[in-house]
């Protein structure tokens, strides 16, 4: 290759466009702590319920959500749903390894409705995806029709879930370790 050849960019080169950005810790103390474990045990605890186990005013309480919401901590509020119940009862993870643009392959991930998320990852492989499907035939359908037609996919593992456990408290373990670490 002549030092003039235009050089092929790397698979990596656009990652950082698709791929959030990590956020700076933000300074909590202690009653924004225990906000947050009761916003995780039940985000819809009203304000006035907030205010009374945190021994606050409901604006006082308001105000501290607002902030917490602007610094990025809390980024939503949702439902948790039984997918199984819905009728997606297979869980799957697939991994992926790219030829060639990771950002577009990442993109177009997305835009299959059943793809949970996707996570970039060191090691062997190049991408973590995880899916929700109705059976092996649906399965089927989306790496025939969808993953496999997509450029730049070269390889990819398909792992399924055969159970699920439980939920376990990731949320407020972490929490209780922060508290903890403050003294």
């Amino acid at each position: 290759m002549t030092e003039d050849a235009p050089k092929k960019p790397s698979p990596l080169a656009a990652i950082a466009d698709v791929v959030s950005t990590p956020a700076t810790p933000a300074a909590l103390d202690a009653i924004d702590l225990r906000l947050l474990e009761l916003l995780v045990q039940d985000a819809r605890t009203s304000q006035r319920g907030l205010a009374r186990e945190l021994q606050m005013s409901p604006p006082a309480v308001g105000d501290r959500i607002a902030r917490l919401e602007r610094l990025g901590v809390i980024r939503g509020y949702r439902a948790d749903i039984d997918w199984a119940a819905l009728g997606f009862p297979m869980q799957v993870f697939l991994s992926v390894i790219a030829a060639t643009d990771q950002a577009a392959i990442i993109r177009a991930l997305h835009a299959i409705p059943e793809v949970e998320e996707v996570s970039v990852v060191t090691g062997s492989i190049d991408l973590l995806a995880r899916l929700r499907v109705r059976d092996q035939a649906h399965l089927r359908t989306i790496l025939l029709e969808g993953i496999w037609q997509i450029p730049g996919v070269s390889r990819t593992e398909t792992l399924l879930s055969l159970a699920e456990t439980p939920r376990k408290d990731f949320v407020n373990g972490l929490i209780a370790e922060l508290r903890n670490e403050r003294g």
